[in-house]
């Protein structure tokens, strides 16, 4: 689907139409406001017609900035049909991830009953409560620093039919006091019968996360997972190594790992056919691993 840029359109421009597109929204420093550029798009396109929509730079706060998503939630009858929504799509240049901060985001699954892909970059406190979707598949939470709360909402949402799930845990000196026990329902699975790709990443705890992972139920009908982007040693692959089977996946995601030479070269050879990606591999400093993205 062809991502359109509307805060670099022009009034004249020709656009495509409007359930043709994955319509990107956004402001930037000194420019046009946000809420303008918001007002002309609801002016210029047939937002009934609308199924993806990224929302970008809002013009930012050193506190929870509610101000896009509650004006979105505001005109929800203006889009009927939304598929997929995306709430803080920005680059670090527009805001570090750990001051990307939102209010309650729950109601966005009441006032679009359709959506079947939500994301969210940023995170605060109480962000989800516990919810139902019958629609949704896809649900993506990016954080430098996730707070447990939140993981323990998704853990608790009914979401029957949703097959992709990734979530960034982050670290804690940003924010991301969420635990290994948060996760349990999770990979219990019982919520989540439909899953087929899970990724827990950006984690400090990513031996204890693959531990986890290694005796987890919902792993076994899986067709991906991710533990990538964090602090995976050799402590970690080893037990993932020692536990369930993880030949029938298609694809496992390590990059961004503290491995060994040996342990990648055990690992490859114990999973002949999955495709396994152990780029960007990291030597601690002193002691010290750190994740991907916090700051």
């Amino acid at each position: 689907m062809l991502r359109v840029d509307f805060y670099a359109t022009t009034e004249s421009e020709q656009l495509p139409a409007a359930g043709e597109a994955s319509w990107y929204i956004r402001s930037q420093y000194d420019g046009t406001p946000w809420e303008e550029v918001f007002e002309r798009f609801m002016r210029t396109v047939d937002t009934t017609q609308v199924t993806d929509l990224s929302i970008g730079y809002w013009g930012l706060h050193d506190t929870v900035d509610t101000f896009a998503s509650d004006k979105l939630i505001e005109v929800a009858d203006r889009f009927p049909a939304l598929r997929a929504l995306f709430i803080g799509d920005m680059s670090s240049e527009d805001c570090d991830i750990s001051s990307l901060w939102h209010a309650e985001l729950t109601p966005v699954f009441t006032v679009f009953p359709k959506l079947e892909r939500f994301e969210v970059r940023g995170s605060e406190s109480s962000m989800l409560r516990p919810f139902r979707s019958e629609t949704l598949r896809t649900l993506r939470i990016e954080s430098g620093g996730l707070e447990g709360d939140v993981v323990q909402a998704v853990a608790a949402s009914d979401l029957p039919n949703l097959e992709h799930l990734d979530i960034w845990l982050g670290d804690p000196n940003y924010g991301g006091d969420a635990t290994v026990a948060d996760l349990a329902p999770i990979l219990g699975g019982q919520r989540l019968p439909a899953l087929r790709h899970l990724g827990l990443e950006d984690s400090v705890l990513q031996d204890e996360i693959a531990a986890a992972v290694a005796g987890a139920p919902v792993v076994a009908r899986l067709e991906s997972l991710s533990l990538a982007m964090g602090t995976l040693t050799d402590q970690g692959a080893e037990a993932l190594l020692a536990g369930q089977p993880l030949t029938h996946l298609r694809r496992l995601d390590l990059r961004h790992h503290f491995l060994s030479d040996a342990m990648m070269e055990r690992v490859q050879a114990a999973l002949p056919g999955v495709e396994v990606d152990m780029m960007y591999r990291n030597l601690a400093d002193d002691g010290i691993y750190y994740i991907e993205v916090a700051e």
